[in-house]
């Protein structure tokens, strides 16, 4: 009843005047009465409501009219605020701090690496041409360029020895080959028996011999190349990270004393301070660096004496021996020196080894 009643005031013409204002309506009781009713369950629902205290969260919104289907409620806990991402918006905040610190950074380091280089490469020329100075120790710079003639001349030693591995292993193989087809032939010769039977000891014999000589050159060349491509490397690598520390000391150098020579004004002299601090730094790592390869070259000088002793002592007595077809001291040799010959096949792993 309430319905049809509502229905009815909602489908009310309500007059209006010319100057726009409402007219008087006509006085209707059932309409009043119902108006009553409406307002007293609608009171009370609203006490209902403040009483039971519904939760927000569980609440609707009716997208449709008076009375429409629930395909248009929408539950409110689907609709977040403002003040929901704001935990979010924090961290990706903090994310985009931490971002933006690192290229910060990089781009720091790549301004100095450019700056030092600029100068680096500026000095460089300079020195080229004549119009720079440079920190010279002349002591030092003659034993490092008598270490860089040794290398040459110790690089040349490596390259015939290991020539001469590769030729008198052929020379040995082909005595091994000979070797067996005098025996071979021996057997099949009977006119000729002793006369094949005599080479093919001697070829063998001799095959024998040169197999010991190869494991002494070869631990000639292992020793040799160790001292080249390792000691005498890493004393050279030692030698360029100085000669590059030499390079920044005096480019840095050149950089006060020119700003010294300027105006002293306040930015002035706030670059000289900063000059100053890096020049101390760069001749900090400068000296570090020369002692270091005093250091090197002198225990390199050392080593080489004391290796080139054994090794060429190792040299003569085993071509000595060999060449004399004196077996015993061949072989005392390599006792002396403590090679160890492999035996024949142990180049090949066995299938243990390769588990």
């Amino acid at each position: 009843m309430a319905d049809s009643i509502m229905s009815k005031a909602a489908t009310m013409e309500i007059p209006i005047n010319s100057n726009g204002d409402t007219g008087a309506l006509p006085e209707d009781d059932s309409l009043e009465q119902a108006a009553q009713v409406q307002w007293r369950l609608d009171e009370k629902d609203l006490q209902q409501v403040m009483v039971s205290g519904p939760n927000l969260n569980e609440t609707s919104i009716v997208s449709g009219g008076y009375g429409g289907t629930a395909e248009g409620i929408i539950p409110t806990s689907t609709i977040k605020g403002p003040n929901v991402h704001s935990s979010g918006s924090g961290s990706s905040v903090t994310a985009e701090e931490a971002t933006r610190g690192v290229a910060v950074e990089k781009f720091d380091i790549v301004k100095k690496w450019g700056l030092n280089t600029y100068k680096c490469t500026k000095q460089m020329i300079s020195e080229r041409f004549g119009r720079g100075s440079r920190t010279v120790d002349l002591e030092l710079e003659a034993q490092i360029d008598v270490l860089r003639d040794t290398k040459r001349k110790y690089e040349n030693v490596l390259r015939l020895a290991r020539a001469l591995t590769n030729h008198f292993y052929s020379m040995v193989q082909t005595q091994h080959a000979l070797g067996d087809i005098f025996a071979d032939l021996s057997q099949k010769s009977p006119e000729l028996r002793d006369e094949f039977g005599y080479n093919a000891e001697t070829q063998k014999l001799l095959c024998k011999n040169g197999e010991t000589l190869l494991g002494a050159i070869n631990f000639f060349v292992s020793s040799i190349n160790t001292l080249v491509n390792k000691t005498m490397e890493d004393t050279l690598m030692t030698i360029k990270m100085y000669e590059n520390a030499r390079l920044e000391f005096d480019a840095y150098r050149a950089d006060l004393e020119e700003l010294n020579m300027g105006p002293r004004d306040a930015v002035t002299l706030a670059r000289i301070e900063t000059a100053q601090q890096q020049y101390q730094v760069h001749k900090d790592k400068y000296e570090r660096l020369r002692s270091d390869v005093t250091v090197k070259l002198k225990f390199l000088e050392e080593n080489k004496v004391k290796v080139m002793h054994k090794q060429l002592l190792l040299f003569h007595n085993a071509i000595s021996a060999y060449f004399a077809g004196n077996q015993q001291q061949l072989e005392q040799t390599l006792k002396q020196f403590n090679i160890k010959l492999k035996p024949p096949g142990s180049d090949t792993p066995s299938w243990l080894e390769e588990q």
